[in-house]
């Protein structure tokens, strides 16, 4: 499973809500253009040359897919995402996040970690002091209020990210210390950041120093639908995508003051897609077998 983000939402979504199927009643574009490429199969990406299918996880490029079939989903706020190093891509959501919100969506490889406004940016990751997205804002508010008011220390900046650190590097996406847009005057926030990894790889990232200022945010009720599930771990334990999906609505919703209408359902493209193709296929797997295991019974009645 890629992602660590642990539930989802706060407790002022209702019951009905949180207890409806997972991925129903989402905004999306048609899967058309989808279906003609698994009818298709597996291609070549233009710039690694590996056999795939709609993207590649390596390169974040689209694959026999042109940009203009596929949605692309503007964000309220900036998004990087941390990646584990030794995080398989093929089994990561992120990739999905970047192709989807190109100029929004940043993908770094661990160690690499921008030097972050800890003014501005939140880590999205359960702890003992994290918040709800709800409390989010006026917790960054209290601290940019406490520190004004004693002397103020200039942060050690801890590691310079060059240029090409890391592929993935969108030019229309911003550096973290870009000047602040319109909506900063609402809301502090500017930049939300995400761990990619498997959750017994986490502990490494998450207590990086370079993360440790930064206010932790934690979602709480949702449920993942993620079909690679981690043994051992809750269901309440999310794919990163997911988690970007559903803080994003969170935060539409508590911080921006709006009713949210489906402006991020898109980020679920590819995720609701696959999440389809694979329990078609687990269900078609799941009749062979009670067919052979019949046979089986027929033939040892014989």
């Amino acid at each position: 499973m890629s992602g660590l983000d642990e539930g989802c939402s706060d407790p002022a979504h209702t019951h009905d809500e949180l207890s409806e199927p997972p991925l129903r009643g989402l905004k999306l574009a048609s899967h058309g253009v989808l279906e003609k490429v698994q009818q298709r199969g597996r291609s070549k990406c233009a710039k690694c040359g590996g056999s795939r299918m709609f993207f590649c996880y390596t390169c974040c490029l689209l694959v026999d897919v042109s940009l203009h079939e596929i949605p692309v989903v503007k964000l309220p706020v900036k998004i990087d995402i941390i990646k584990h190093p030794n995080e398989t891509d093929g089994k990561s959501t992120a990739v999905h996040a970047k192709i989807l919100a190109p100029s929004d969506v940043t993908i770094y490889t661990y160690p690499c970690i921008p030097d972050y406004d800890q003014d501005e940016v939140v880590l999205v990751f359960p702890g003992p002091g994290a918040v709800t997205v709800q409390d989010m804002v006026q917790r960054l508010h209290e601290k940019t209020d406490s520190r004004s008011s004693g002397p103020r220390l200039k942060r050690r900046k801890l590691v310079n990210v060059p240029a090409d650190a890391h592929a993935t590097e969108d030019p229309g996406s911003g550096a973290p210390d870009e000047t602040k847009s319109s909506e900063s005057r609402a809301h502090p926030v500017q930049r939300v950041v995400f761990i990619d990894s498997t959750w017994n790889q986490t502990n490494k990232i998450s207590t990086d120093e370079r993360l440790q200022d930064l206010l932790q945010v934690e979602l709480r009720t949702r449920k993942t639908c993620f079909w690679r599930s981690q043994k051992g771990k809750p269901d309440t334990y999310l794919a990163t995508i997911e988690a970007i999906y559903y803080f994003l609505k969170d935060f539409h919703e508590q911080c921006l003051a709006q009713e949210y209408s489906g402006e991020y359902d898109n980020l679920l493209f590819f995720y609701s897609y696959l999440h389809t193709v694979v329990n078609k296929s687990k269900e078609a797997g799941k009749k062979e077998a009670e067919r052979r295991e019949k046979q089986r019974q027929t033939e040892a009645r014989l």
